[in-house]
């Protein structure tokens, strides 16, 4: 068995951030990475190894016999929470075919997910192209920078899901803290950055847009709806990872990673203890701990009503 494995997160100025995920921060921060291969591990005893090289070290034991099968010895995601203040650029991210033509050997392409954890009561986001629009049409939006016509946009709130295809034309629009998973790349082409002075000096990669965007991709947008009878619902499914999200007001939670694949935990209500036979962890409101594959059973304890939400590859 492996000990639980808490990470340091790195956080990123945007130009598009706020001020929710570090107040005192010189620049507001956009993104902080939560979850990445390239994380310090937090626990004195490994003395500042980031999780790429515990990885590559434990390999099935910290990932999971499926993962392995599946991606090899290298963390498969990355996990991040966004603070939108303004609007993102329009953007796409490539397929893994699409990766290495593009970027070259040994890149993922990005298929995402968002949870939305906070909203404005006007908060909308991007989500692929209105019904209709034609290839052709959309490839010159795109060469010409008038894409903005052609987006589809929806209304969001807390607790929706947002399933996001490599491919599909997306952005997120001011007001809202997103929780992201993805596959483990951070190939993003700007398609639009909506003109602004701070901006400049951010390229634009219309030649790989056009390469990479899939007109018909309209983005999968799941509202929020009532809990069901059950401590766990699954919110995404799909090749990469799959999301799910707990809720317990007082019962502890009894989980099994089956030795397929880590669990990566983020807290998004509350304050929990993570119990495995390896120790146990107190976790509160965006904080995060992966569970190795090989630990299986483990028990989420909430100290107060929580919500978390679990991310695995398997």
């Amino acid at each position: 068995m492996v000990e639980l494995i808490q990470l340091i997160p790195e956080y990123h100025p945007r130009v598009w951030g706020g001020r929710r995920l570090q107040p005192d921060a010189d620049q507001p921060i956009g993104e902080a990475w939560i979850v990445h291969e390239h994380n310090r591990i937090a626990a004195e005893r490994y003395a500042g190894r980031t999780l790429a090289e515990l990885t590559a070290e434990l390999g099935a034991a910290l990932l999971g016999e499926a993962v392995v099968a599946h991606t090899g010895k290298r963390f498969p995601l990355l996990i991040k929470l966004l603070d939108c203040h303004d609007w993102l650029s329009i953007q796409v991210h490539p397929n893994d075919a699409q990766a290495i033509a593009l970027e070259g050997p040994g890149h993922f392409g990005k298929t995402e997910a968002w949870h939305v954890l906070e909203a404005a009561p006007t908060a909308q986001l991007i989500a692929g192209v209105k019904p209709g629009v034609k290839p052709e049409a959309l490839q010159q939006a795109i060469r010409d920078g008038r894409v903005l016509e052609l987006v589809q946009r929806y209304a969001v709130r807390a607790g929706d899901t947002i399933f996001m295809p490599a491919g599909t034309l997306h952005s997120l629009g001011p007001g809202l803290l997103i929780y992201e998973v993805q596959q483990a790349s951070d190939i993003t082409y700007r398609v639009w950055d909506w003109n602004r002075p701070a901006s400049a000096g951010r390229a634009l990669h219309i030649a790989q847009s056009l390469a990479v965007t899939d007109p018909s991709a309209t983005g999968q947008v799941h509202p929020l709806r009532p809990m069901l009878d059950t401590d766990a619902q699954q919110l995404v499914a799909c090749p990469y990872f799959t999301l799910d999200l707990l809720t317990s007001r007082v019962e502890t939670l009894a989980l099994d990673t089956r030795g397929q694949s880590f669990h990566a935990l983020t807290v998004i209500a509350g304050r929990v203890v993570v119990e495995s036979e390896t120790g146990d962890m107190t976790l509160d409101r965006f904080e995060s701990v992966i569970v190795p594959a090989a630990n299986r059973l483990y028990q989420v304890r909430p100290l107060t009503p929580a919500r978390v939400l679990k991310a695995s590859a398997a």
